[in-house]
This record gives C-alpha cells, structure tokens and sequence, in this order.
C-alpha cells in the first residue's frame, strides 16, 4: 500500500446543509485522511492523503466516500491535472525559464497543451513521461500514476457534458 495525494473540488447542490456540519459527516464517512475546505459557497474542496493500493482505488474510493454523504455532489476537478509551466517546474524543481527552454526547443516531442491563451496548460501526466522518457528526469512515481488518473477522471467528467449528436 502506498499513500497518494490528491484534490478533489466538488460542485454542491443548492439545498445542501451547513458547510460545518458536512465536514463532521465526511470525516465520519472516511474523509478522515482528508483536509476539507468549504470557504467558496457551493463547492467544496478535499486534499487527501490516502493509502490504497493505487492511485485509481484511492482516487474512486474518495470520490464514493463524498457522494456517500453528498449523493448529488459533482465532480468539478481531480487535481493535480492540467499545469502550467511554473508548475512544472516546482514539481520537477527547476526554473520556469529552464522548463520554458525545454519545452521551446523540444519542438514537436514536447506534449501538446490542452489549452493555449494567455497561460499554456497541459496534463501533467503526459508532461511528466516526456521529462521521464526524453529527458531521464526522475520522480516519484505515484505522483505520476495520481496525475494519470485524476486526467482519466477529468476526462471522463468533461465526456458527460459533451452534446450527445457530437460524440462519435
């Protein structure tokens, strides 16, 4: 077993009870391991430490334990997932500006962003393999298997919403 870090945001229903007493029934229902924070109204977010046997039964299992208390809480993001640069760079302790050259002179290799604007965003997990297998950057690897499955669970929130004449 080993013990995986990970955010969960969730979105609550506009009849949902007192921010106060829904901590005290998470950590009744096993978000014990978690530090819960509800300062924005109608979300709340839970940083977890959890011991599984890998990052997908920490990840679903959390996920059980909130709709256990909150059955029509909605997911919003499983964090961490989409990086900026900056990110990166803390992750992997590195400057910006060396991580910003990196990606610059990799061309083509360098994981395409999921979004471009004023800020680049990518999924971490497939930045991390490329530093991995491009660059023999070493970290630890549970980091990498919570980053590809919070990718998965966000991936997967974001297919429900898609209009079902566009989906192939």
């Amino acid at each position: 077993m080993a013990i995986f870090e990970f955010t969960l945001k969730f979105s609550l229903p506009d009849n949902e009870a007192d921010p106060d007493v829904l901590v005290e029934k998470l950590a009744a229902a096993g978000c014990d391991d978690a530090l819960i924070g509800s300062g924005q109204p109608g979300r709340i977010a839970l940083t977890f430490d959890r011991k599984a046997d890998s990052a997908f039964a920490a990840v679903s299992s959390a996920v059980l334990d909130v709709r256990g208390v909150i059955p029509d809480a909605r997911l919003v993001e499983a964090v961490p997932d989409l990086v900026g640069l900056t990110d990166v760079a803390d992750i992997v302790q590195c400057s910006r500006q060396y991580m910003r050259k990196l990606m610059l002179n990799s061309g083509a290799s360098f994981p395409v962003p999921v979004h471009e604007g004023k800020v680049a965003l990518w999924h971490l997990s497939k930045v991390l393999v490329w530093l991995r297998d491009n660059k023999q950057y070493q970290f630890d690897e549970k980091l990498l298997d919570i980053a590809q499955i919070n990718m998965q669970f966000n991936m997967a929130r974001e297919a429900q919403e898609v209009n079902a004449e566009l989906q192939p």
